[in-house]
């Protein structure tokens, strides 16, 4: 894409921007332009002047301002046509009659150049594949053979007028580039006042940013301040859940174990009742009154007195 010339709009310029995306270099400006007009405007006065100067026609065509061209740069047809003459170049209306019976192919063609109201642009082969060259783009916009046909359809259907380059073109390098390699387009080009009105958004964007923290200059401090104290208490609360979650915690696994030891503690309560009521229970009826029943009575009562130890012994492990 780098080697394909390509003029963008300046003014109104587009007639010459369109002879040179055709020719493919700076071969037109607009002094030579405006001579090749004012030679037009030259050769049509004489013609009227033919009918005689002191005519009411020779006076109304000197007081009309030229058709050929005007303050703003626009060039008519007439100017265009002339200058590609110089080339050995001729133009012919794609949908005249004429043209359609030859039943060309347009991809078949070199090139085309579109006429809307007071805009010129090219359409132009490079190689082996076709571009549009419209100075209104941000850069030549590839044209695939499919597409060109029903591309120049529907600029008739927009009131373009179309017309045919006809003749051996100047060699350019970009078309003896073209012919080895072929070009792929990932982004097609934008027009210059989308572009503009783009980086116009976003230089406004820009300023009202800059703006905004110029305002915010004193204050931001603040800001950032004011965030982490936010972001401080926000860790304590959730340290303070976590405090009283592990709190609740550790008193259910407290109340679960002390759940055992009470019933340990009642059990060990209630054996050491029935315990002692047997061992009182014997005292209070002995059935021997001899001596050596006394003896018996004793060694029972030692005895169960020491039932009653370990019994405690094992419950006090147990706790």
């Amino acid at each position: 894409m780098e080697s394909i010339f390509h003029e963008k709009q300046e003014g109104s310029l587009c007639a010459q921007h369109c002879l040179n995306n055709l020719l493919q270099g700076e071969y037109f400006s607009p002094v030579e332009l405006s001579s090749i007009a004012h030679q037009l405007d030259e050769e049509e006065r004489m013609r009227m002047a033919e009918g005689g100067v002191t005519s009411e026609d020779y006076r109304t065509f000197l007081q009309q301002p030229s058709g050929n061209m005007d303050d703003s740069g626009f060039f008519s047809i007439q100017v265009i046509s002339n200058a590609l003459k110089v080339w050995g170049l001729e133009l012919i209306l794609f949908n005249s009659p004429e043209y359609q019976r030859l039943r060309i192919d347009p991809i078949n063609e070199r090139s085309f150049i579109c006429n809307y109201k007071e805009h010129w642009f090219t359409v132009r082969k490079l190689g082996k594949q076709w571009f549009n060259l419209n100075s209104l783009l941000t850069g030549p916009e590839l044209i695939s053979d499919t597409y060109l046909a029903l591309f120049l359809a529907q600029l008739q259907q927009e009131g373009y007028s179309i017309f045919v380059v006809k003749g051996d073109l100047p060699d350019c390098e970009a078309d003896q580039l073209l012919q080895m390699i072929r070009v792929q387009q990932m982004h097609r080009p934008k027009l210059i006042g989308e572009e503009l009105a783009q980086l116009k958004e976003q230089r406004v964007q820009k300023t009202d940013l800059e703006r905004v923290l110029e305002a915010n200059d004193g204050s931001g401090m603040l800001d950032e301040d004011e965030e982490d104290l936010q972001r401080a208490l926000a860790l304590s609360r959730q340290e303070i859940d976590l405090e009283d979650e592990e709190a609740d915690l550790r008193r259910a696994i407290q109340l679960s174990m002390q759940v055992p030891e009470i019933y340990v503690k009642i059990l060990h309560r209630r054996q050491v009742h029935i315990l002692l009521q047997k061992s009182y229970g014997r005292e209070e009826k002995p059935t021997l009154k001899s001596s050596s029943s006394s003896k018996i009575h004793q060694d029972i009562h030692v005895e169960s007195r020491t039932q009653v130890q370990e019994h405690l012994t094992v419950i006090s492990v147990m706790l």
